[in-house]
Protein backbone atom coordinates (compact mmCIF):
# COMPACT_ATOMS: atom_id res chain seq x y z
CA UNK A 1 0.00 0.00 0.00
CA UNK A 2 1.15 3.55 -0.75
CA UNK A 3 0.63 6.70 1.82
CA UNK A 4 -0.60 8.52 -1.57
CA UNK A 5 -3.17 5.84 -2.10
CA UNK A 6 -4.57 6.18 1.16
CA UNK A 7 -4.74 10.48 0.45
CA UNK A 8 -6.28 9.73 -2.48
CA UNK A 9 -9.01 7.34 -1.55
CA UNK A 10 -9.93 9.67 1.74
CA UNK A 11 -10.31 12.77 -0.58
CA UNK A 12 -12.15 10.58 -3.44
CA UNK A 13 -14.78 9.46 0.13
CA UNK A 14 -15.29 13.10 0.86
CA UNK A 15 -16.13 13.75 -2.59
CA UNK A 16 -18.55 10.74 -3.13
CA UNK A 17 -17.38 10.58 -6.82
CA UNK A 18 -13.50 10.22 -8.56
CA UNK A 19 -14.42 13.49 -10.69
CA UNK A 20 -14.46 16.06 -7.83
CA UNK A 21 -11.90 14.03 -5.92
CA UNK A 22 -9.74 14.39 -9.12
CA UNK A 23 -10.35 18.28 -9.25
CA UNK A 24 -9.24 18.35 -5.82
CA UNK A 25 -6.06 16.74 -5.99
CA UNK A 26 -5.39 18.33 -9.44
CA UNK A 27 -5.34 14.84 -10.82
CA UNK A 28 -6.89 12.96 -13.51
CA UNK A 29 -10.36 10.84 -13.28
CA UNK A 30 -8.39 8.08 -14.12
CA UNK A 31 -5.65 7.94 -12.06
CA UNK A 32 -7.76 8.55 -9.18
CA UNK A 33 -9.86 5.52 -10.22
CA UNK A 34 -6.75 3.45 -10.97
CA UNK A 35 -5.33 4.24 -7.29
CA UNK A 36 -8.20 3.54 -5.68
CA UNK A 37 -8.45 0.34 -7.46
CA UNK A 38 -4.60 -0.76 -6.39
CA UNK A 39 -5.19 0.41 -2.99
CA UNK A 40 -8.24 -2.70 -2.62
CA UNK A 41 -5.96 -4.47 -4.45
CA UNK A 42 -2.84 -4.54 -1.83
CA UNK A 43 -5.63 -4.54 0.69
CA UNK A 44 -7.57 -8.04 -0.45
CA UNK A 45 -10.97 -6.06 0.06
CA UNK A 46 -13.45 -3.77 -1.14
CA UNK A 47 -13.48 -0.45 -0.08
CA UNK A 48 -16.20 0.98 -2.76
CA UNK A 49 -19.28 0.38 -4.46
CA UNK A 50 -19.18 1.87 -7.64
CA UNK A 51 -22.34 2.90 -10.08
CA UNK A 52 -23.33 5.21 -12.75
CA UNK A 53 -24.21 8.13 -10.23
CA UNK A 54 -22.16 7.69 -7.24
CA UNK A 55 -19.95 6.27 -5.02
CA UNK A 56 -20.83 3.88 -1.89
CA UNK A 57 -18.53 3.16 0.85
CA UNK A 58 -18.37 -0.67 2.35
CA UNK A 59 -18.73 -1.08 5.50
CA UNK A 60 -14.58 -2.20 5.70
CA UNK A 61 -14.05 0.76 3.67
CA UNK A 62 -16.10 3.17 6.55
CA UNK A 63 -13.60 1.16 8.68
CA UNK A 64 -10.09 1.87 6.68
CA UNK A 65 -11.56 5.40 5.81
CA UNK A 66 -11.98 6.61 9.42
CA UNK A 67 -8.16 4.70 10.31
CA UNK A 68 -6.87 6.85 7.26
CA UNK A 69 -8.47 9.93 7.96
CA UNK A 70 -6.97 9.87 11.67
CA UNK A 71 -3.37 8.75 10.30
CA UNK A 72 -3.44 11.44 7.57
CA UNK A 73 -4.20 14.19 10.19
CA UNK A 74 -0.97 12.89 12.71
CA UNK A 75 0.91 13.15 9.52
CA UNK A 76 0.11 16.35 8.75
CA UNK A 77 0.63 17.44 12.71
CA UNK A 78 3.77 16.01 12.66
CA UNK A 79 4.88 18.01 9.26
CA UNK A 80 3.29 20.89 10.86
CA UNK A 81 5.43 20.78 13.86
CA UNK A 82 8.88 20.34 12.07
CA UNK A 83 8.21 23.20 9.84
CA UNK A 84 7.37 25.39 12.75
CA UNK A 85 10.24 23.61 14.46
CA UNK A 86 12.56 24.68 11.68
CA UNK A 87 11.58 28.36 11.55
CA UNK A 88 11.71 28.84 15.32
CA UNK A 89 14.93 29.95 16.93
CA UNK A 90 16.23 26.76 18.86
CA UNK A 91 18.89 24.31 20.21
CA UNK A 92 23.11 25.21 21.39
CA UNK A 93 25.33 27.57 19.51
CA UNK A 94 28.92 27.83 20.30
CA UNK A 95 30.08 31.05 19.64
CA UNK A 96 33.36 32.71 20.48
CA UNK A 97 33.93 36.40 20.33
CA UNK A 98 36.84 39.18 21.60
CA UNK A 99 36.76 39.28 25.40
CA UNK A 100 36.79 43.17 25.57
CA UNK A 101 33.65 43.16 22.67
CA UNK A 102 31.91 40.21 24.46
CA UNK A 103 31.97 42.14 27.85
CA UNK A 104 31.26 45.53 26.65
CA UNK A 105 28.55 45.14 23.98
CA UNK A 106 27.58 41.25 23.47
CA UNK A 107 26.66 40.02 27.31
CA UNK A 108 23.85 42.19 27.46
CA UNK A 109 22.81 41.17 23.92
CA UNK A 110 23.21 37.25 24.73
CA UNK A 111 21.13 37.99 27.78
CA UNK A 112 18.08 40.00 25.91
CA UNK A 113 18.56 37.10 22.83
CA UNK A 114 17.85 34.33 25.57
CA UNK A 115 14.72 36.30 26.72
CA UNK A 116 13.20 36.02 23.63
CA UNK A 117 14.10 32.16 22.67
CA UNK A 118 13.60 30.35 25.32
CA UNK A 119 14.93 26.94 23.13
CA UNK A 120 18.03 28.58 22.31
CA UNK A 121 21.19 27.83 24.44
CA UNK A 122 24.24 29.64 24.29
CA UNK A 123 28.09 27.86 25.09
CA UNK A 124 30.31 31.01 24.56
CA UNK A 125 34.04 31.66 24.60
CA UNK A 126 35.41 35.04 25.01
CA UNK A 127 39.00 35.25 23.86
CA UNK A 128 41.36 36.90 22.01
CA UNK A 129 42.85 34.19 20.54
CA UNK A 130 41.76 33.31 16.52
CA UNK A 131 39.74 30.30 16.74
CA UNK A 132 39.54 27.51 14.15
CA UNK A 133 35.64 27.95 13.55
CA UNK A 134 35.67 24.69 11.48
CA UNK A 135 37.54 22.64 13.40
CA UNK A 136 36.93 23.29 16.90
CA UNK A 137 33.15 23.10 16.34
CA UNK A 138 31.94 26.68 16.65
CA UNK A 139 28.38 27.30 15.13
CA UNK A 140 29.30 31.66 14.88
CA UNK A 141 32.19 33.61 15.80
CA UNK A 142 33.04 37.63 16.07
CA UNK A 143 35.26 39.10 14.17
CA UNK A 144 36.68 42.64 13.83
CA UNK A 145 38.71 44.04 11.11
CA UNK A 146 40.32 42.44 7.78
CA UNK A 147 39.28 38.92 7.53
CA UNK A 148 41.47 36.44 6.09
CA UNK A 149 40.12 34.39 2.83
CA UNK A 150 38.64 31.29 3.83
CA UNK A 151 35.51 29.32 3.30
CA UNK A 152 33.41 30.89 5.69
CA UNK A 153 29.97 33.02 5.26
CA UNK A 154 30.99 36.41 6.52
CA UNK A 155 28.14 39.29 7.55
CA UNK A 156 28.60 42.83 8.51
CA UNK A 157 27.13 43.40 12.08
CA UNK A 158 28.45 46.49 12.47
CA UNK A 159 31.61 49.12 12.48
CA UNK A 160 34.01 50.07 15.05
CA UNK A 161 36.43 53.20 15.47
CA UNK A 162 39.56 52.63 15.75
CA UNK A 163 41.64 54.87 17.68
CA UNK A 164 45.88 55.32 17.91
CA UNK A 165 46.82 56.28 21.43
CA UNK A 166 49.37 56.45 24.01
CA UNK A 167 50.19 58.28 27.20
CA UNK A 168 50.76 62.16 28.20
CA UNK A 169 53.86 61.30 29.41
CA UNK A 170 55.03 59.23 26.34
CA UNK A 171 54.22 62.02 24.18
CA UNK A 172 56.40 64.19 26.42
CA UNK A 173 59.17 61.72 26.34
CA UNK A 174 59.04 60.57 22.90
CA UNK A 175 57.01 63.51 20.56
CA UNK A 176 53.80 63.63 19.22
CA UNK A 177 54.02 61.81 14.90
CA UNK A 178 52.72 64.03 12.97
CA UNK A 179 51.88 61.13 10.21
CA UNK A 180 52.37 57.84 10.04
CA UNK A 181 55.68 57.79 8.64
CA UNK A 182 56.52 59.04 11.72
CA UNK A 183 55.88 55.76 12.88
CA UNK A 184 58.98 54.28 12.46
CA UNK A 185 60.44 56.23 14.99
CA UNK A 186 58.14 55.24 17.79
CA UNK A 187 57.40 52.64 19.99
CA UNK A 188 54.29 50.62 18.65
CA UNK A 189 52.32 48.16 20.78
CA UNK A 190 51.08 45.23 19.04
CA UNK A 191 47.51 44.10 19.35
CA UNK A 192 47.02 40.79 17.40
CA UNK A 193 48.51 37.50 16.75
CA UNK A 194 52.20 37.00 16.02
CA UNK A 195 53.22 37.61 12.10
CA UNK A 196 54.06 41.06 10.90
CA UNK A 197 52.00 44.12 12.00
CA UNK A 198 50.71 47.03 9.79
CA UNK A 199 48.45 49.81 10.65
CA UNK A 200 46.14 51.02 8.28
CA UNK A 201 45.60 55.01 7.61
CA UNK A 202 44.49 57.01 4.99
CA UNK A 203 47.00 59.47 3.30
CA UNK A 204 46.22 62.04 1.04
CA UNK A 205 42.84 59.92 0.05
CA UNK A 206 44.64 56.90 0.09
CA UNK A 207 44.70 53.93 2.02
CA UNK A 208 48.30 52.76 3.05
CA UNK A 209 49.91 50.06 5.46
CA UNK A 210 52.48 51.12 7.50
CA UNK A 211 54.62 48.44 9.28
CA UNK A 212 55.35 49.28 13.02
CA UNK A 213 57.32 47.78 15.98
CA UNK A 214 57.26 47.92 19.34
CA UNK A 215 58.45 46.22 22.62
CA UNK A 216 55.38 44.76 23.00
CA UNK A 217 52.93 42.42 21.22
CA UNK A 218 49.50 40.39 22.67
CA UNK A 219 46.27 39.08 21.62
CA UNK A 220 44.54 41.14 24.40
CA UNK A 221 43.30 44.47 24.01
CA UNK A 222 42.80 45.42 27.51
CA UNK A 223 46.82 44.44 28.39
CA UNK A 224 48.26 46.43 25.29
CA UNK A 225 45.74 49.84 26.53
CA UNK A 226 47.24 49.32 30.37
CA UNK A 227 50.76 48.81 28.48
CA UNK A 228 49.81 52.48 26.95
CA UNK A 229 48.39 53.73 30.06
CA UNK A 230 52.00 53.14 31.37
CA UNK A 231 54.00 55.04 28.90
CA UNK A 232 55.25 52.13 26.84
CA UNK A 233 54.51 53.08 23.56
CA UNK A 234 51.45 53.57 20.94
CA UNK A 235 48.47 51.75 20.59
CA UNK A 236 46.02 51.10 18.33
CA UNK A 237 43.05 49.50 19.49
CA UNK A 238 39.17 49.71 19.19
CA UNK A 239 37.28 52.49 21.08
CA UNK A 240 35.26 50.39 23.73
CA UNK A 241 38.55 49.67 24.47
CA UNK A 242 40.27 53.17 25.27
CA UNK A 243 36.98 54.80 25.63
CA UNK A 244 37.37 55.02 29.65
CA UNK A 245 41.12 55.98 29.06
CA UNK A 246 40.96 59.03 26.64
CA UNK A 247 38.00 60.48 28.65
CA UNK A 248 40.52 60.09 32.15
CA UNK A 249 43.08 61.50 30.24
CA UNK A 250 45.56 58.83 30.64
CA UNK A 251 45.22 57.93 26.92
CA UNK A 252 45.70 60.74 24.17
CA UNK A 253 44.63 60.21 20.94
CA UNK A 254 47.29 60.67 17.70
CA UNK A 255 47.13 60.22 14.60
CA UNK A 256 43.57 60.90 14.18
CA UNK A 257 43.22 62.60 10.82
CA UNK A 258 44.90 59.96 9.25
CA UNK A 259 43.13 56.75 10.80
CA UNK A 260 40.08 55.39 8.56
CA UNK A 261 36.80 55.69 9.93
CA UNK A 262 36.48 52.49 10.96
CA UNK A 263 37.00 48.90 11.05
CA UNK A 264 33.91 46.34 10.11
CA UNK A 265 32.43 43.98 12.76
CA UNK A 266 31.63 40.80 11.49
CA UNK A 267 29.43 37.11 12.14
CA UNK A 268 31.63 34.27 10.90
CA UNK A 269 30.11 30.83 10.49
CA UNK A 270 30.41 27.55 8.39
CA UNK A 271 28.86 27.32 5.26
CA UNK A 272 26.87 24.12 6.74
CA UNK A 273 25.09 26.64 9.22
CA UNK A 274 24.02 29.53 6.76
CA UNK A 275 20.42 28.12 6.23
CA UNK A 276 20.26 27.67 10.69
CA UNK A 277 17.31 29.98 11.78
CA UNK A 278 18.52 30.10 14.82
CA UNK A 279 21.87 31.77 13.34
CA UNK A 280 20.20 33.99 11.19
CA UNK A 281 18.12 35.07 14.31
CA UNK A 282 21.31 35.76 16.04
CA UNK A 283 23.11 37.81 12.95
CA UNK A 284 19.85 39.87 12.78
CA UNK A 285 19.40 40.86 16.22
CA UNK A 286 22.71 41.62 17.11
CA UNK A 287 22.70 43.91 13.50
CA UNK A 288 19.67 45.78 14.79
CA UNK A 289 20.92 46.12 18.19
CA UNK A 290 24.32 47.16 17.73
CA UNK A 291 23.65 49.46 15.04
CA UNK A 292 21.80 51.13 17.73
CA UNK A 293 25.18 51.40 20.04
CA UNK A 294 27.36 51.52 17.52
CA UNK A 295 26.44 52.76 14.23
CA UNK A 296 26.26 50.20 11.17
Amino acid sequence: MQFDDMRIFVATVDARNFTTAANRLSLSKQFVSRRVMALEESLGVRLLIRNTRKLAVTDLGQEFYERARRILGEVAEAEQAMSLRRATPHGLLRVSAPMSFGMVHLSPLIAAFLSRHAEVRFDMELSDRLVDVVGEGFDMAIRIGTLADSTLIAQKLAEVRMVACCSPQYLRRRGTPATPAALERHACLLYGHGGPTTWEFVVDGVHKSVEVHGPLRANNGELIRDAAMAGLGIARLPDFIVAHGLKTGQLVEVLEPYLPHAAALYAVYPQHRQTSTTIQALVAFLREQLAKTMGA
